[in-house]
């Protein structure tokens, strides 16, 4: 993943296919979102090229990523020497700098927000990760988000924890668009979505127009084949060998079909006649962790209607190279997927238990990244300010 435009990446694939099968994948129903943020992508007008050019239509961040781009090259520095000036904290500094991206990016992809209904054109800006187990910490931080970012276009990125589900439905019924983060679980996904519908009905019963309030739910993906190929490896039997890489693609595709069943009750059908748009799966964590997979595998398997795939700019490029799509890869799928994790419960590798520790990693390895972001920062506000 990387936090500027990255030039030699960018040369080392044809550039003469700026639609082929990324306009494939639209056509099927995909929307492509870059999983990359930076000022450097700003500045240089990369984003707006990918929007142009590669049929981006949407953008997430996370502190991971700004992690990155904050402690890379030299866009920042104006901004932090005002910031150090100005005696800010460096929480709000964090806030001041990550809130001015995605303003900005929300202002590149305003035209995809417009043309598409308001469905598209989104742009994601996590909450503390540490507040992860604070339900009113919660809301009040991404309602400042919400605040400062001040576009109709952004979304607030809330992790599906049992402490984030009030908070989904609560900013939600406040007409603050949300993207959940964070789900690996099945039974989790559940939840997201009934915590979804509870927010869009009390935003219709307070009068708000349900037109505007947009949702995504990021189904982490790479991260669980990861997990469960380590437990496989463990094994090391050839029972365990053909598991690996499985994991992933079936608990993404067990989770369309939780979608399917959802958005077809009289619940959804009540909220749809009011005009809201449905919560779309989004698939996170695109990118293949073990080189002995194809790298656009979380690509070319997952590809079903109304659904998003975010994707580092390297999975973008490689998807635009040379993926080979065989259409709708989801439906039809679900009683295999329920094979792959019920031969996987054979080998004693248990389903709760995988995605239990998804769970407390994810939020643990973006809350060390939001602390590297923070002491870096701290770091280059202290030095502006000498």
């Amino acid at each position: 993943m990387t936090g500027q435009p990255d030039q030699n990446l960018s040369q080392s694939y044809s550039n003469e296919q700026p639609a082929g099968t990324l306009a494939e994948l639209t056509a099927a129903g995909v929307s492509i979102w870059l999983d990359d943020i930076s000022r450097d992508r700003l500045v240089t007008g990369n984003l707006a090229a990918l929007v142009r050019d590669r049929g981006v239509s949407g953008v997430t961040s996370n502190p991971t990523i700004f992690a990155h781009a904050l402690s890379n090259g030299t866009a920042y520095d104006a901004q932090v020497s005002d910031l150090a000036l100005r005696g800010v904290s460096t929480d709000e500094a964090m806030r001041a700098i990550t809130t001015y991206d995605i303003r900005w990016a929300c202002d590149v992809l305003r035209e995809v927000y417009e043309s598409t209904g308001r469905v598209d054109g989104r742009v994601s800006i996590e909450v503390d990760p540490r507040l992860a187990g604070d339900t009113a910490k919660s809301i009040a931080e991404a309602r400042a988000l919400w605040w400062l970012v001040d576009r109709p276009n952004a979304y607030v990125k809330i992790p599906a924890t049992l402490a984030g589900l009030p908070a989904i439905t609560q900013c939600l019924s406040e007409g603050i668009s949300i993207n959940v983060t964070l789900i690996f679980s099945l039974e989790r996904y559940r939840q997201v979505i009934d915590a979804f519908m509870a927010g869009l009905e009390q935003a219709a019963a307070a009068g708000r127009d349900l037109v505007g309030i947009t949702s995504v739910a990021s189904f982490f993906v790479s991260r669980v084949d990861t997990e469960v190929d380590r437990r496989l490896d463990k094994l090391g039997t050839p029972a365990a060998a053909e598991l690996r890489g499985k994991a992933a693609i079936a608990n993404a595709r067990l989770a369309y079909e939780i979608y399917e069943e959802m958005f077809a009750t009289s619940r959804w059908a009540a909220l749809r006649s009011a005009g809201a748009h449905p919560q779309r799966p989004l698939w996170a964590s695109t990118s293949t962790k073990d080189p002995a997979y194809r790298d656009t595998m979380y690509v070319v398997d997952l590809v079903a209607p109304e659904t998003v795939n975010t994707m580092p700019e390297a999975t973008l490029l490689a998807t635009a190279d040379h993926a080979r799509l065989r259409g709708d890869t989801v439906r039809g799928t679900y009683e295999a997927s329920r094979k792959v994790f019920a031969d996987l419960g054979s080998l004693g590798i248990s389903y709760g238990d995988v995605v239990k520790v998804l769970e407390q990693e994810g939020v643990q390895k973006f809350g060390a990244s939001w602390q590297q972001m923070r002491d870096s920062l701290a770091q280059q506000l202290a030095a502006a300010g000498q």
